[in-house]
């Protein structure tokens, strides 16, 4: 049996490091390259200050994450959900693992080994070299519907990924009972529903502060006549 979590995780920044944390894990459970319907979905309080900029990406407010656990409370469910032996699939590998074994050391634990991760970026480098090979425009190629990615959360990322690590694979040339077609179709399908079953979080309006307002306004007078300035005046 091949058991492989597609995993993906939201962060304060792009550094732990530097002091950024882990705000959100997803996984979705494929069981020999079928979704078996289990999903993990935590929310972690970073215990700091999310940057404005990174919830305008992820959509996570500090009033909303404020009162979740921290990752000291929560990591068990993490490992108890990928278990020993999980496959850990992964876009961008390199990114979620550095956070997660940074996360594992700082509470006393074991990383996890490079042994145990397939890096579908890499896959995707590899089929489509010189192409676009980010989540979305893997969406796009593989007419997979990513209408729902307002934000980047991490459990619907997952679910998006599931999808496009089925196409990567090309099929089931490896295992003979379930080579066809069909199969890899509903696998998507039922992917989709689970993904679409979900209830996604009301898209939030992020206001301009005061001083954005006025480096607007001063970079508008910069401009020589700008063309909305034209539109405005006939309409």
């Amino acid at each position: 049996m091949t058991r492989e979590l597609v995993l993906d995780t939201e962060t304060t920044g792009m550094d732990p490091f530097e002091g950024d944390r882990i705000i959100e894990i997803g996984a979705v459970e494929l069981i020999n390259h079928l979704p078996s319907g289990r999903t993990l979905q935590l929310y972690i309080n970073p215990e700091r200050d999310i940057p404005a900029e990174a919830t305008a990406v992820h959509g996570i407010t500090n009033d909303f994450i404020k009162n979740k656990p921290i990752f000291s409370q929560v990591y068990s469910d993490f490992l108890d959900f990928i278990g020993e032996d999980g496959i850990l699939v992964i876009h961008n590998a390199e990114f979620d693992m550095k956070f997660l074994n940074w996360e594992l050391k700082n509470v006393g634990h074991k990383g996890i080994g490079w042994n145990r991760v397939v890096d579908t970026l890499g896959m995707a480098r590899k089929k489509f070299p010189g192409s676009p090979v980010n989540l979305d425009a893997l969406c796009r190629r593989f007419e997979i519907d990513n209408t729902a990615r307002n934000f980047h959360g991490a459990l619907l990322d997952s679910e998006l990924l599931a999808e496009v690590y089925l196409e990567l694979l090309g099929g089931r040339q490896h295992d003979l009972a379930l080579n066809s077609n069909q199969s890899l179709q509903d696998d998507k399908t039922q992917i989709t529903a689970n993904r679409k079953a979900r209830t996604p979080r009301k898209a939030r309006v992020f206001k301009p502060s005061e001083e954005e307002v006025t480096a607007h306004k001063s970079l508008l007078k910069e401009l020589n006549e700008p063309i909305w300035n034209k539109l405005t005046q006939t309409t």
